[in-house]
């Protein structure tokens, strides 16, 4: 994340992303595919390091072989193999939607992972176990725990969207997109954008 000032001279936070140019790899139709999609590429790969019915699929395009692989309903423009796609598409948006990965945190307990209080310090019986999550069933009946319950586990590591992104400058020479605020994922990761 950075920072950038607006015209009224407030500091506001931004993320910058890299968005394209991506490449047409793939036009889906509705007589060959059962639905109308547009499959783009990011980022050039090696052609050494790219299996050999991807290097098909990318020679029946006419593109040099790309590391990510999107594809994407409802694209506005028409388009054909081999088109390129850049960020000038943003150019007419106010807001976007970013879809990304966040960041994995490992295994965790209730308190970081559901925001549980742990009990501080109050005593209720409690030796050592202050960030623990307590009692969690009742008794004979229900005999059980119900799905659902919060307990320590996995976090982070999701899909993630967050939307409504305001867009705040759009720098075509660079392929850079300034969007107000952060987004899911760490530095360097792939994401993907939806007006």
């Amino acid at each position: 994340m950075t920072s950038v000032f607006s015209a009224d001279g407030k500091n506001v936070p931004c993320t910058v992303i890299e968005a394209g140019p991506c490449v047409v790899t793939q036009v889906k139709t509705v007589e060959k595919d059962g639905y109308t999609a547009v499959q783009l590429g990011f980022q050039d790969k090696k052609e050494k390091h790219t299996t050999k019915p991807l290097m098909g699929h990318f020679k029946r395009a006419g593109v040099t072989p790309k590391r990510h692989l999107a594809e994407f309903k409802e694209f506005e423009a028409e388009l054909n193999l081999g088109d390129t796609v850049t960020v000038e598409l943003f150019n007419d948006a106010t807001f976007v939607d970013v879809v990304g990965t966040s960041k994995g945190k490992g295994f965790q307990g209730v308190v970081k992972r559901h925001g549980f209080g742990g009990v501080g310090q109050a005593t209720h019986g409690q030796h050592n176990r202050a960030r623990k999550p307590g009692s969690i069933g009742a008794c004979s009946y229900p005999a059980k725990v119900f799905k659902g319950m919060r307990m320590g586990g996995q976090l982070g590591g999701d899909r993630v969207t967050v939307q409504n992104l305001q867009v705040l400058k759009v720098i075509a020479e660079h392929n850079l997109l300034l969007i107000k605020g952060s987004i899911p994922g760490c530095k360097g990761s792939i994401v993907l954008i939806e007006k």
